[in-house]
């Protein structure tokens, strides 16, 4: 630090930087090691001139707690004009999620578990799969973690159904166009490698946690991004002597879409939805941190009163629910490969 107060003594700036010097507010190092419990460690030998080292020296540069001060600052400013566009489009989201969640929780087990075992017969066809499906569903009851495994599930369903209904178009719109998929391609690597935590954070400060839609928004935008990339990639490797023969026959664009191409990508897009789906149950337990129900909720409920049993059953419930579904929808891929339709 010594070294950099010369450089500004040498160049007749000392006056200037300690005019109207303030009291700064905590530096990143001073902040993360508060947030540690320690005390800032020195860097021995000479630091990199970063925006806190030169502040040391010269208080008229700012700090990188400005920088992100100003960040804050810009969103909190532009809040109300964004929460006034998102409440209206957002606000069905919560609404289905919470009638999903009402007829999942209201309806009785000896209701909820044969319709359950329906559906995964219909999707899958396998009887293996289905009497798995009905073990762990009894599984889940008889440990009385039934009620929370049917909120995490609805979430699932509701998540994953809007972002197979979003991610299917933009695919579809990728694959037609060389300029959408380059201005796409960007948003869906940040959407993949952002940490799920961040996800959070704008959304916090734009809705209240007590809206189901903090929680599915965020849960959409980290799952969507497999059923994207899926189906971009499952029309795209369709034989170009296929669309050939369809241009020969005249088929329209449309109808090449609907009857060539589509079926062809079906089994890429399943695998995007498989995918999906296994993200939205990853996502639910992140989520539990802004009031998001389910199994998520006991996981953090082991962590803060260091309750090793109840976290790790219903770790294992979140095992059970993820191995359920990936059976369900791969039986359900299988079926798609074997015979070219669902």
């Amino acid at each position: 630090m010594a070294r950099y107060d010369a450089i500004f003594d040498a160049l007749g700036l000392r006056a200037w930087c300690d005019a109207d010097k303030v009291e700064a507010p905590l530096s990143m190092a001073q902040l993360l090691a508060q947030a540690q419990g320690g005390e800032e460690v020195a860097t021995p030998g000479l630091p990199f001139p970063s925006l806190d080292v030169l502040h040391g020296a010269c208080s008229k540069i700012g700090q990188t707690r400005d920088l992100t001060a100003g960040l804050e600052d810009g969103f909190l400013a532009m809040r109300p004009e964004l929460k006034f566009v998102l409440d209206p489009i957002t606000q069905p989201l919560s609404w289905l999620l919470d009638s999903t969640l009402f007829v999942f929780e209201a309806a009785p087990w000896w209701v909820m578990i044969p319709v359950l075992l329906l559906v995964s017969w219909y999707v899958s066809r396998s009887r293996a799969v289905t009497g798995f499906v009905a073990m762990v569903l009894l599984f889940f009851a008889f440990i009385d973690h039934y009620e929370v495994a049917m909120q995490t599930l609805a979430i699932v369903f509701v998540c994953t159904g809007i972002s197979v209904l979003l991610g299917v178009p933009i695919g579809i719109a990728m694959s037609r166009s060389n300029t959408a998929q380059r201005l796409i391609v960007p948003i869906l690597d940040l959407l993949q490698t952002l940490p799920t935590f961040v996800y959070l954070i704008p959304l916090i400060f734009l809705f209240s946690v007590t809206e189901s839609k903090l929680y599915g928004i965020a849960i959409i935008l980290y799952a969507i991004v497999p059923v994207i990339r899926l189906t971009d990639l499952g029309i795209r490797l369709v034989d170009p002597d296929v669309i050939e023969a369809a241009d020969a026959f005249g088929l329209t664009a449309r109808q090449k879409l609907t009857r060539v191409q589509l079926p062809l990508a079906l089994p890429n897009i399943m695998a995007g939805v498989n995918q999906t789906i296994m993200m939205s149950l990853a996502m639910v337990v992140i989520a539990s941190l802004v009031a998001a129900p389910g199994l998520g909720v006991l996981v953090l409920q082991g962590i803060r009163s260091s309750d090793l049993g109840v976290g790790m059953v219903a770790g294992l419930g979140i095992v059970l629910l993820a191995v359920v579904l990936d059976r369900v929808s791969k039986a359900a891929l299988a079926r798609v490969d074997t015979r070219g339709n669902p």
